[in-house]
């Protein structure tokens, strides 16, 4: 058997039946591999839908008081206890371990898949080097102005024997013998509800993961990556005074810009300071754009700060340069959000002609739907 490389996957072009000893059935099947606690209103919707696409399920419960287990044993039989010690990396690599098949995929209780294109991942699940999988993760945030989807690319599918979780909390995956590996982008689309407005108040999760991040931050103090995840946890809780604390500390520690959390870290400041009203400091965002001037997440947030600041013109301008540009993280931000501020400006300064127009461009965005409601009752 061998492999050729073609339209973005691997893809089989031998015949042989077997490959470095292993069935070619054995390669493709995959292990979903979950930890819960107290899940009951998401479980069984979440694992109905991932049961069409997996060989396996494996639920580990880390103590629900609920009726999570009593879910998890009518989708599957192999559901297990694991003492909770802190420490999700210990719970993960518990999980992974009870997994039949080497290739696991890693999801939680919040999350649902929505698309599963099994060719291309059969090809990446071929490939001999040692190799992640990042799966299409889209959050649905809320914030004042109502709920947002929001994509990331997160790794999540992976070879149980070559590699395992490290870290307490927002653990990474690593390789087992300590070296580097090739991570590829997967055709796996899942949707996570863990941030909305009802989830939140169901759960005590932020202060739970703020409360291991700060016991991991006792032991390295100086960890750029836990002043992110501990600012961005504290912006999550609406407690941005101390998140903007920990936003500073990390952005004054020597980083590589080219870093997708890098980038994340700058935004989030930028974020918790308009949020905390304070709009003159967030003018220091500026001096970012030599690293992200191609970003149009970065370019909306720059906009918001011009806007704020009452420097109208300029951010007519920056929200301008993220339409029709590349796709960012934040669902509508190079279309309609941005259009949506222009329309905003224009209806502050009494442009109401220009205001109609941006506002008409946004589609069935529901606040450009208002807006343009009121226009015209108006009129």
């Amino acid at each position: 058997m061998h492999f050729c490389y073609s339209g973005g996957y691997w893809e089989l072009c031998g015949t042989d039946t077997e490959y470095k000893g292993v069935k070619v059935g054995d390669i493709m099947k995959i292990s979903l591999c979950m930890i819960v606690k107290n899940e009951e209103a998401l479980l069984l919707e979440s694992l109905s839908a991932m049961g069409r696409y997996v060989d396996e399920i494996i639920v580990v419960d880390t103590g629900s008081t609920d009726r999570t287990k009593e879910i998890a044993l009518g989708c599957t039989e192999k559901v297990y206890d694991f003492t909770w010690c802190d420490d999700f990396s210990a719970a993960r690599n518990f999980a992974i371990a009870k997994a039949s098949h080497d290739w696991v995929l890693v999801l939680d209780a919040d999350e649902i898949i929505t698309l599963f294109q099994e060719q291309q991942i059969e090809g990446v699940m071929k490939a001999d080097n040692p190799i992640v999988g990042r799966i299409k993760l889209i959050n649905r945030i809320a914030d004042a102005t109502g709920e947002k989807r929001y994509n990331e690319r997160i790794s999540r599918l992976f070879n149980r024997r070559m590699f395992r979780y490290e870290g307490c909390i927002h653990e990474q995956i690593v390789q087992i013998d300590g070296e580097p590996y090739d991570t590829v982008n997967v055709d796996i689309t899942v949707e996570h509800s863990g941030y909305t407005e009802e989830v939140m108040k169901r759960t005590d999760k932020i202060m739970r993961n703020i409360h291991l991040l700060q016991r991991s931050l006792e032991r390295s103090p100086e960890d750029t990556y836990l002043l992110y995840q501990l600012g961005k946890s504290h912006s999550l809780a609406k407690i941005f005074t101390e998140s903007i604390q920990y936003f500073t500390k990390a952005l004054g520690s020597p980083l590589d810009y080219s870093l997708e959390y890098v980038a994340e870290l700058v935004q989030s400041y930028g974020y918790a300071l308009l949020n905390s009203k304070r709009y003159e400091e967030a003018m220091c965002l500026t001096s970012y754009e030599q690293y992200y001037k191609e970003s149009p997440d970065f370019l909306f947030l720059l906009g918001l700060i011009y806007m704020n600041n009452g420097m109208f013109v300029q951010a007519i301008k920056t929200f301008s340069r993220c339409r029709g540009n590349k796709q960012g993280k934040t669902e509508g931000i190079n279309s309609w959000l941005p259009a949506y501020n222009i329309a905003v400006i224009y209806e502050c300064l009494g442009n109401m002609a220009e205001a109609t127009l941006y506002y008409e461009q946004c589609g069935n965005y529901e606040l450009a739907v208002k807006r343009l409601g009121s226009l015209e009752g108006q009129a």
